[in-house]
């Protein structure tokens, strides 16, 4: 009889969840989408799978997992993932960056492109846009931003543009006026991003650890910020070392906070606080 069955297992959850169900999630995470959960992440698991679990009207885990490992291109694979992918974001988090990408785009007067590489829900590569608007002068500015993510749900929400008022308290009455819609009747204590700003943008879904990255570059910016907390080491340096053809030679490479590259590669050298830059040694190697 299953856990199902019982209303409740023996631990008085829905579903049996054991160490060897853990275990195996790990596994196929860290294979899928080079995600290395922390024994401390167990209940958090739990309890995302779980709704997977109702969803689909399955009575275990040990039934999700073995369905999973049978049919590798099956769609549950993008819930599997969209469920353990961690979205925490914000407009113009880590604000000391921003400053950084203007006075660099003032460098750059023929225009820029930039890729953003975990951009989540949006806030983060709208904060560029709003950001290179601010530093060329114009609503329409020469930049183009690839934003991408693995998570197929929060780009369908970074794509459409729309937050609740709240998401925006923080921010200046003058970028509100400039950047933003409020809603009307039925999206009342909702804003949308306008056009211009929604129209420099092209989103993308990107695993990276795919062997195809639909990117065509070079960069002069790539923003990969408080993604790479979430790979080991190994994991890493691989990710760094497939960045390094894709940027300019002067491109700088933005982090998150606890971040550190220099461990991990030595394609970079520091440029300012989780600010980085190609090594000459590296851009000799690529040809740039």
């Amino acid at each position: 009889m299953t856990s199902t069955q019982h209303g409740k297992s023996d631990t008085g959850k829905e579903f049996d969840f054991t160490a060897r169900d853990f275990e195996r999630v790990r596994s196929l995470i860290y294979d899928r989408a080079g995600i290395a959960l922390a024994d401390s992440k167990q209940e958090m698991v739990y309890s995302r799978l779980a709704r997977r679990l109702r969803a689909l009207g399955v009575s275990s885990f040990v039934t999700y997992l073995d369905s999973l490992e049978r049919q590798r291109e099956s769609s549950e694979w993008e819930a599997f993932t969209n469920a353990l992918t961690t979205n925490l974001t914000s407009f113009f988090r880590e604000a000391h960056h921003f400053p950084v990408l203007a006075d660099f785009a003032k460098t750059h007067k023929d225009g820029m492109t930039v890729w953003c590489s975990a951009a989540s829900t949006g806030e983060e590569p709208y904060s560029i846009a709003m950001t290179l608007c601010e530093a060329y002068g114009s609503m329409t500015p020469p930049v183009q931003i690839v934003a991408t993510d693995i998570d197929t749900n929060v780009l369908a929400t970074a794509e459409n543009g729309v937050y609740p008022l709240e998401r925006i308290e923080k921010m200046s009455a003058e970028r509100l006026k400039k950047f933003f819609l409020k809603g009307k009747d039925g999206q009342l204590g909702m804003v949308r991003m306008r056009p211009e700003l929604r129209k420099l943008i092209t989103f993308k879904q990107l695993n990276l650890l795919g062997n195809d990255w639909p990117l065509s570059g070079p960069f002069d910016v790539v923003f990969c910020r408080n993604v790479m907390i979430y790979f080991d080491k190994p994991t890493q340096g691989k990710i760094l070392s497939r960045f390094v053809p894709l940027m300019k030679p002067d491109a700088l490479l933005f982090a998150g906070h606890s971040e550190n590259f220099l461990y991990v590669s030595d394609a970079f050298k520091l440029k300012g606080k989780t600010v980085y830059e190609l090594n000459n040694a590296a851009s000799r190697r690529t040809g740039k």
